[in-house]
């Protein structure tokens, strides 16, 4: 599975390594993912999620049940 947030789709960037002297290399931004257990009362067990760091603020702003209804809205959740 790819390096990708399953709550708010966020994946790597593309950017320079930038050298004392100017010189510039391309590299990857990696996203800060966390492979978390959540429990969603609904459906009465346990869901093992690949979520960045911003998306755990987002599961904790408006629930594990909205953030999952609208990551398989966007098709990042099957």
């Amino acid at each position: 599975m790819s390096r990708v947030c399953q709550i708010t789709g966020k994946k790597a960037q593309v950017g320079n390594k930038v050298s004392h002297a100017n010189n510039k290399s391309k590299r990857r931004f990696e996203v800060n993912l966390l492979k978390k257990r959540f429990y969603v009362p609904s459906e009465e067990k346990w869901v093992t999620l690949k979520v960045s760091a911003n998306g755990l603020k987002t599961i904790n702003k408006i629930g594990i049940e909205e953030a999952m209804e609208r990551g398989r809205k966007n098709g990042l959740i099957k």
